[in-house]
């Protein structure tokens, strides 16, 4: 029984040889790396008995090799007839140390499986910045650089912190002049020492010094640096500034004292509108203007009681009795009489002493209140107001 045994395990071991020994291994075996995109290459021997081959590759993290026991590889590529393949979208960790391994099958037949290890930290190239801008500035260049990107489109920087930039420019044409260099981690850079009005040409190299990582140089940029100003035309420009605000500011100030004149004059002139005018707006019932007291609320009127004449009776004289004496006293009359008339302004009749003058004044007074009117004959036109 056992001798049975022994016979198939050695049976089947020597089927398995040969089934191997069928298909050779693939050789050469590489990773070809940028920033986080890996590819993994070989070669194989094409021959007429092996046109049908396809191939399987395989990664594993090198933590999870054990002495025994079986190990759980993910496959990325199977049956796939192409001499590489894409191990970027599997996301392997920067850090890590990864076991990669590939194979050749032709239908039962398989070869044996070719490995590799791989650690993208200490192996996995860098490439150059994604893209370099120059552009002249105040008589120099200005360089921005942008950096180099992963496969998720995010900065080395994050994953290399101490990445630099290695920068070369030179006057073009180059000729036999050594290009000048300079190194910076920034990512905006102004070339110094430059001439005005010359063209510069300026070329830049990704470098991370833990493992010598080098990039490839980024395409060449050619740039003309303007003209540099100098010190007294900035002065210049800067007094022609100043006289110009002067100006405008001086401008708006004469704009706004014109403004305040005519303003001043239409609303408050200064020479005053004639009098009718001015009495035509203190009248009109829309004016704002406050209007003159009336001649009714200046002149109080005294009334009394008059007798008028006929023609027949007097002719020369106007006798008006304001109010009869009392009959008992001559000198009380008197003194009534004067008292009335300086109240209102008219004299009693009963004062034959009184001049001529005096009563025209008297007759003038009444005129003017519209009681009385005179004529040139001596006649007297009377209209009764009460």
């Amino acid at each position: 029984m056992k001798t049975h045994t022994r016979v198939s395990l050695l049976l089947q071991f020597g089927i398995s040889a040969v089934v191997f020994a069928e298909l050779p291994t693939p050789r050469n075996i590489t990773v070809h790396t940028l920033n986080t995109n890996y590819i993994l290459k070989w070669h194989w021997d094409q021959g007429p008995d092996n046109k049908s081959v396809t191939f399987t590759a395989q990664y594993l993290a090198r933590f999870k090799i054990k002495a025994l026991g079986k190990y759980n590889w993910t496959t990325v590529c199977e049956a796939t007839s192409e001499h590489h393949c894409d191990f970027t979208a599997e996301d392997l960790y920067y850090f890590g140390i990864w076991i990669l391994r590939v194979r050749a099958q032709n239908d039962l037949l398989v070869s044996s499986w070719i490995q590799i290890q791989f650690c993208p930290d200490r192996e996995a190239a860098i490439g150059p910045p994604s893209a370099v801008v120059v552009s002249p500035v105040k008589g120099l260049l200005q360089v921005a650089i942008s950096d180099p990107l992963t496969n998720k489109n995010a900065s080395m920087k994050m994953l290399l912190q101490h990445m630099y930039y290695y920068i070369q420019y030179w006057k073009d044409p180059l000729e036999s002049q050594k290009p000048t260099s300079l190194t910076t981690t920034n990512n905006l850079v102004i070339l110094p020492d430059l001439e005005s009005r010359t063209w510069y040409c300026v070329r830049v190299q990704s470098r991370y010094d833990f493992y010598d990582k080098i990039s490839v140089f980024s395409p060449t940029y050619c740039e003309q640096t303007d003209r540099q100003m100098s010190y007294w035309q900035i002065f210049l420009y800067f007094l022609l500034s100043l006289a110009l605000s002067f100006l405008f500011v001086l401008g708006l100030f004469f704009c706004f004292l014109k403004s305040f004149k005519v303003i001043k004059n239409t609303f408050y002139p200064s020479i005053p509108l004639p009098t009718h005018i001015q009495e035509y707006l203190c009248d009109s019932p829309g004016s704002d203007m406050p209007h003159l007291l009336t001649t009714d609320s200046e002149v109080e009127f005294c009334c009394d009681q008059l007798d008028v004449l006929t023609s027949d009776a007097l002719v020369n004289n106007v006798i008006m009795e304001i109010h009869a004496p009392p009959q008992d006293s001559e000198q009380d009359s008197r003194n009534y009489s004067r008292h009335n008339s300086g109240d209102s302004g008219v004299y009693s009749a009963e004062e034959s002493g009184q001049s001529s003058q005096t009563f025209r004044g008297e007759e003038v007074k009444l005129e003017k209140m519209g009681l009385i009117s005179f004529q040139k004959e001596g006649r007297v036109e009377s209209d009764v107001h009460v």
